[in-house]
């Protein structure tokens, strides 16, 4: 059982990297959720972090999962095993955090689930690194930049970092430069879409940065 549920972790982990772009979903009301899911789908998203703070984050993981089987649906803000056993069992694929916890691992882990760790520091890096998350998100890389991004993949050469908090259509390309294996876009995909041409332009976003992801 171990292996199947570490091959599915494995998986998951390497389907992210590939996919290279996560949404990161944190809405106030529950209703606008399922909307924004379809669109970003639809436009070429395939893993999507729907935050604990957005007001039935559960229901919507359960319904993202039924209605895009294609898709990679997770739980972000995952600051406890409390929230991460929610996570777990409304069917979340992947578990987001935005910071070190090795508790929220080794549950996540023991259900075959990887976790993107947030971290900042050099020592929250190396403490990410220990607790075996499987791929490290660096928050909030914007405020710090790309040069210290790249700073951190000097002396962890082999960590995945990925840059949340910051992350743009200007500078996306800057980040895959300066080593990142993937990142997570909350601002300009985490819309309230009431029209047809609110979805357009949307649409239209998400296409733009798919065009500037590394092949």
């Amino acid at each position: 059982m171990t292996q199947i549920l570490d091959a599915n972790r494995i998986k998951v982990s390497s389907q992210i990297k590939q996919h290279k772009l996560v949404a990161i979903l944190r809405l106030k009301q529950q209703g606008d959720v399922a909307p924004l899911i379809d669109c970003l789908v639809n436009a070429g998203i395939n893993a999507l972090e729907i935050t604990s703070n957005t007001p039935g984050f559960e229901q919507e993981i359960a319904k993202a999962r039924a209605a895009h089987k294609n898709a990679l649906i997770g739980a972000g803000t995952i600051i406890n095993t409390t929230l991460a056993q929610q996570a777990i069992d409304a069917g979340a694929q992947f578990i987001v955090t935005p910071n070190t916890n090795k508790s929220v691992v080794e549950l996540a882990h023991q259900h075959g689930l990887p976790v993107l760790m947030g971290a900042l520091t050099p020592t929250d890096v190396a403490n990410a690194i220990e607790y075996k998350a499987d791929i490290i998100k660096v928050f909030p890389a914007g405020s710090m930049g790309v040069g210290y991004f790249k700073a951190l993949t000097g002396p962890f050469s082999e960590a995945q970092l990925i840059p949340v908090g910051g992350v743009n259509l200007d500078n996306l390309s800057q980040w895959f430069e300066a080593g990142a294996c993937g990142a997570a876009v909350s601002g300009d995909f985490c819309k309230v879409l009431n029209t047809e041409q609110e979805r357009s332009h949307l649409t239209k976003l998400v296409k733009n940065y798919i065009s500037k992801l590394p092949k």
